[in-house]
C-alpha cells in the first residue's frame, strides 16, 4: 500500500483555537500549536500554527479546498508556493526513511503522525530560509553602500523596523519550530524515537535549522553595527546643534556688550 504526505505552506499564522472551534473534521489531538484530524478513514489532515497545513492521502483537489477553509482562520496569506511531498509504503520489513520515500512496518497513525509532522517543519524551514536569504540579500546592500559610499542609506525609523522584523522572524523559529525536542509520542516507543531521528536525518532538518540560525545572527551582527552608525550620527548632529546655540549665545552677548 502507497499513500502521498503533502504539505504546504498556506499562511504566516493560523489561529488554532478558531480552526479546532469551526472546522469539520473528527479532532484526534490538539493543544495551542496544532491540531490533528482524520478526514475519512485513513486521511489525516495535520494543522499547524505557523501557517503549515499537511495531508495523507488526499487527493490534490481536495487540498485546495480544504486550505481555502482553513485560511477562513488564518493570517498573512502566503503568494508564494513552498510545499513538500514524501510517498509512504506499508508493510515493510522495518520503519525505513529514505530519500522521497518512508517504508512503514504497519499502518499506524502515530507514525504516519510523525512523518507529517517532520515534512511540515520542512516547509516551515523553506519558508524560513527564503526569508532569511532575502533579508541577508538587503543587508548586504545595507553593507556594500556602507562600503562604497561611507555613509548609511538606511533612516533611524526604517533600521529600527528592519531590527523588529529580524528579531520577529528569530522568534517565530524559536517557537514554532521542534526541530530539536522529540514529539511526546516518541518518549516511551523506541521505534517511534528512530523514525523521529530518521526523519530528522534524511531531511536535514537540524542542519537547515542552524544554517537559517546563523543567518539571523549575521543579520543582528550588522544590524547593531548600523545602530551604532545611527546613533553616532545622531550624537554628532546633537553636538553640532550644541556648539551652534553656544555660538549664537556668544554673538548675542558680545553684540550686546558693544551696543
Amino acid at each position: 500500500m502507497t499513500s502521498e504526505v503533502y504539505a504546504v505552506h498556506i499562511a504566516d499564522t493560523v489561529s488554532i483555537r478558531n480552526c479546532k472551534n469551526n472546522f469539520e473534521a473528527e479532532l484526534l489531538f490538539y493543544d495551542s500549536d496544532e491540531l490533528f484530524y482524520q478526514w475519512f478513514q485513513g486521511q489525516y489532515i495535520y494543522v499547524f500554527k505557523y501557517g503549515v497545513v499537511c495531508f495523507h492521502n488526499i487527493n490534490r483537489g481536495e487540498v485546495e479546498q480544504i486550505c481555502n477553509e482553513i485560511l477562513m482562520y488564518a493570517k498573512g496569506i502566503v503568494k508564494e508556493d513552498i510545499s513538500e511531498n514524501i510517498n509512504v509504503v506499508i508493510g515493510g520489513t522495518v520503519n525505513k526513511v529514505s530519500i522521497g520515500t518512508i517504508t512503514l512496518k504497519e499502518y499506524s497513525v502515530e507514525p504516519l503522525r510523525l512523518v507529517m509532522l517532520n515534512i511540515s517543519q520542512s516547509v516551515a524551514l523553506d519558508h524560513y530560509a527564503n526569508v532569511s536569504e532575502q533579508i541577508l540579500e538587503d543587508t548586504r546592500l545595507h553593507t556594500t553602500y556602507l562600503e562604497e559610499k561611507g555613509k548609511l542609506d538606511i533612516s533611524g525609523k526604517k533600521l529600527k523596523k528592519y531590527i523588529g522584523r529580524v528579531l520577529n522572524i528569530k522568534n517565530k523559529i524559536s517557537e514554532n519550530l521542534y526541530i530539536f525536542d522529540s514529539h511526546g509520542v516518541t518518549w516511551d516507543d523506541e521505534n517511534l524515537n528512530k523514525l523521529d531521528q530518521d526523519l530528522k536525518r534524511v531531511l536535514d532538518l537540524k542542519d537547515r535549522y542552524r544554517s537559517i540560525h546563523d543567518q539571523i545572527e549575521i543579520i543582528k551582527e550588522n544590524l547593531e553595527l548600523f545602530k551604532d552608525i545611527m546613533f553616532h550620527r545622531e550624537s554628532s548632529k546633537l553636538e553640532w546643534i550644541i556648539i551652534i546655540l553656544i555660538l549664537v549665545e556668544v554673538i548675542d552677548l558680545f553684540i550686546q556688550k558693544l551696543t
